[in-house]
């Protein structure tokens, strides 16, 4: 060999610790990535998170008949359902259980205008668009993807919220659709096939077709 020559440049020498701390930090960003939306914060059914205050559902929603749209009250007209403020358990507390020792977080949150931390419970990741005035505008009610609420002390994931999940209704919606009178109806069941389609369709004037196209979610 020539005396100066080399098989490979010097500035080679220097590609193997960058092609190490690559991997390294690929690896690591896979791993954060796994950990962190492959739990059932996100995935599982069953996550059931304790919350700041022990709001039972199954009393205000189940024995006391509460709408779910009085609590949530964007769910219509926007895409999130909304966590609601202090001011709502207010409106019935400053004269409901005004020294109840359960309640004093609540109490304390009005006092100092500081908003209650509670925990989200459905929590699809980032990157996937969901809209719920669209879902409900077409027909999907509450009961679908959360459950019996209105039987729950505390509030947990039933349905796993996963792509394939989501796909399957949409390519089959009509068994999940209703009415808007029974959208908030909790022990409602589908009626015989076509009846609940036929009457949405009726109802809001427009045929009901849910994407299946990646951009739908995915924007």
């Amino acid at each position: 060999m020539t005396p100066g020559r080399y098989i490979f440049p010097p500035w080679s020498n220097r590609l193997p610790p960058v092609v190490l701390a690559c991997v390294v930090l690929g690896a690591t960003g896979a791993s954060a990535a796994i950990g962190y939306y492959g739990t059932n914060k996100h995935l599982e059914v069953g996550y059931q998170p304790t919350q700041p205050v022990e709001y039972s559902h199954k009393l205000h929603a189940g024995d006391l008949g509460m709408d779910c749209r009085y609590c949530h009250s964007s769910v219509e007209r926007s895409s999130y359902a909304a966590v609601p403020p202090t001011q709502t358990c207010m409106n019935c507390h400053s004269k409901v259980r005004t020294d109840s020792v359960k309640l004093l977080p609540v109490r304390e949150s009005w006092a100092t205008d500081q908003p209650l931390p509670w925990v989200r419970v459905h929590n699809l990741p980032d990157y996937v668009y969901f809209d719920h005035s669209a879902h409900l505008a077409a027909g999907v009610g509450c009961s679908t993807c959360h459950g019996r609420i209105d039987q729950m002390v505390t509030v947990r994931q039933v349905q796993p919220l996963t792509m394939g999940w989501c796909l399957d209704c949409h390519r089959n919606a009509g068994p999940n659709l209703r009415t808007q009178a029974e959208l908030t109806k909790m022990d409602w069941q589908p009626p015989p096939d076509g009846t609940v389609v036929a009457a949405i369709t009726k109802d809001s004037k427009r045929q009901v077709n849910p994407p299946l196209h990646c951009s739908g979610c995915h924007r």
